[in-house]
């Protein structure tokens, strides 16, 4: 029997975000700038990690309360061992209509046909360059962007729908818009660009590196015909738009030029195992793994996470100004703990 339960702006909860490990095999600045995230950087140790079947415990018990849909993330959640494993026992709950990865694409050939045999279909590559030279620049790894084209191509030939996202920074990789959508329009692969935001501590953000969606829509304008598409669903942030002459889409995300928050559905759990009611939460979230590890029964979990969820008033996006950024500075939880 499912609860619909709503939190203190009426929002419904549909979507739960289990970031699998605070690990990742690039440094790009916008998340884990390698200043900071170095070679002696220590990660979580294993026990501080949630199991998979706590993972899929949680679950199971938030499908009570609404969700249908759950997002893997990290961290890059391909470095989380056996990740495969997961995705078989979340396939195996029936309330879950839809279960997505989102990942930097390095270890799609070495993982991608177990996750799929598991049950996996949807996959989130996040590709902020198509030039080699930028894109390297921006993963500070040497890793070329014909390096993930390659293993995108390979997902697509095994089966996989491939979204690909791309946060996109004014004077850093602002020219590599309309190269990418050409190159993925004759692909029919939707690509979504992403304004630039102030997720996490360490990305050095301010207003004057956002390029805003209205800008983006101009640029491509000037060199595409095409059409807005119809939003396929409640809390759906991407504003989609096609091309006339072969019905190819693309989207753009206003995360900060016209926020969403009015309809987010999303919970997340960070790789520590704590709840969040926003991407842009602050460093206090609720400590489930300890809450769960304590003995809590499943009756307990349940209304744990609907009390969370019916305080919940986040929206961050729609507060955002020069003084909040100000006023929150170094107090928010880092993006490779909660995923993006």
């Amino acid at each position: 029997m499912v609860e619909q339960i709503t939190d203190k702006l009426g929002r419904p909860i549909r979507d739960l975000r289990l970031s699998v490990t605070d690990r990742c095999n690039f440094r790009c600045d916008y998340c884990m700038p390698k200043e900071i995230f170095g070679d002696d950087y220590v990660f979580l140790p294993k026990d501080e990690l949630l199991t998979f079947d706590e993972m899929t415990r949680i679950a199971e018990v938030y499908t009570q309360l609404g969700v249908k849909k759950i997002r893997i993330t990290g961290g890059e959640p391909l470095m989380r061992r056996d990740l495969y494993k997961l995705i078989e026992q979340l396939s195996q709950i029936d309330a879950i209509e839809d279960i997505g990865l989102t990942t930097n694409g390095l270890l799609l050939k070495k993982h991608g046909q177990n996750l799929y045999d598991a049950g996996l279909r949807r996959i989130n590559v996040s590709l902020d360059a198509i030039d080699d030279k930028v894109f390297q620049n921006i993963n500070n790894r040497n890793i070329k962007a014909s390096t993930i084209l390659d293993q995108i191509d390979y997902a697509v030939s095994i089966g996989f729908h491939v979204k690909v996202n791309v946060v996109i920074q004014k004077g850093v990789n602002d020219d590599q818009i309309i190269p990418m959508i050409e190159y993925f329009k004759d692909k029919d692969i939707e690509i979504r660009f992403i304004e630039f935001m102030d997720v996490g501590n360490d990305n050095g953000w301010d207003f004057s590196k956002v390029v805003t969606k209205d800008e983006m829509l101009s640029t491509v304008e000037q060199h595409f015909d095409i059409a807005p598409v119809e939003p396929k669903y409640y809390g759906e942030v991407a504003k989609y738009y096609r091309h006339l002459d072969n019905g190819a889409k693309f989207g753009l995300i206003t995360s900060v030029s016209q926020s969403f928050c009015s309809t987010c559905t999303r919970a997340r759990l960070s790789s520590d195992g704590k709840f969040y009611g926003c991407l842009f939460s602050e460093i206090d979230g609720f400590n489930v793994k300890s809450f769960l590890r304590s003995g809590a029964t499943d009756s307990e979990l349940k209304e744990q996470f609907k009390a969370l969820w019916n305080i919940r008033d986040d929206r961050y996006s729609d507060e955002r100004t020069e003084q909040t950024v100000a006023n929150r500075k170094r107090k928010k939880i880092n993006m490779n703990y909660i995923g993006g």
